[in-house]
């Protein structure tokens, strides 16, 4: 199970550092903005900034990951991607896209409706933890406060630390914090 892990780990990074390499060398540059870019006018903030020198944060590295297309998508509709990109320390718990395929039919589909954008969003930050916990760490505590004001509890299990009935599958560090790939969706309480 650990060779999986580790190779799980090693394409990810892969993935990643191809998908960030600057292909276009011979492109002139403007001083004053010589390595960061807008990508565009009508998206604002960190989360829209380029910069191929910085260590990736916890959003580039689910975009630069095969397996988090859903949870990619599913921050864009929410529109919370500067929440992602933050100066941290920030622990992510990014589920998968087979995490995703698990929900019930047409969850997914119907969560990305403008109209579900404040439930999505409430989703989303429960996935998000101040801090920059390491798995060493999750397995001393017993639950963790989200970024959506409520609580997840943590389980230690075979000495691993399970997030709410979600396995920890992989773990990425991140220039504000640490991204955690989990085999689950964690769906916050019911108030």
């Amino acid at each position: 199970m650990n060779t999986i892990k580790q190779l799980f780990l090693v394409l990810a990074i892969l993935a990643f550092v191809c998908s960030c390499k600057n292909n276009n060398s011979n492109a002139p540059t403007n001083n004053t903005d010589s390595n960061i870019e807008k990508q565009s006018d009508d998206k604002t903030g960190q989360a829209f900034i380029t910069d191929d020198e910085a260590t990736p944060n916890c959003l580039q590295i689910a975009i630069g990951s095969p397996d988090h297309k859903t949870l990619v998508a599913a921050v864009q509709a929410a529109q919370v991607e500067n929440a992602l990109v933050n100066v941290g320390p920030l622990t992510v718990f990014a589920p998968t896209d087979a995490a995703f395929a698990a929900l019930p039919e047409g969850t997914v589909e119907n969560l990305v409706k403008p109209e579900n954008k404040e439930t999505l969003a409430n989703i989303l930050k429960y996935h998000v933890t101040p801090g920059n916990l390491s798995t060493a760490i999750l397995t001393k505590l017993p639950k963790l406060g989200q970024a959506n004001n409520q609580y997840v509890n943590v389980e230690v299990i075979d000495g691993k630390p399970v997030i709410a009935g979600a396995n920890i599958i992989a773990s990425v560090k991140a220039g504000n914090g640490i991204v955690h790939v989990i085999d689950k969706v964690l769906l916050p309480p019911a108030e």
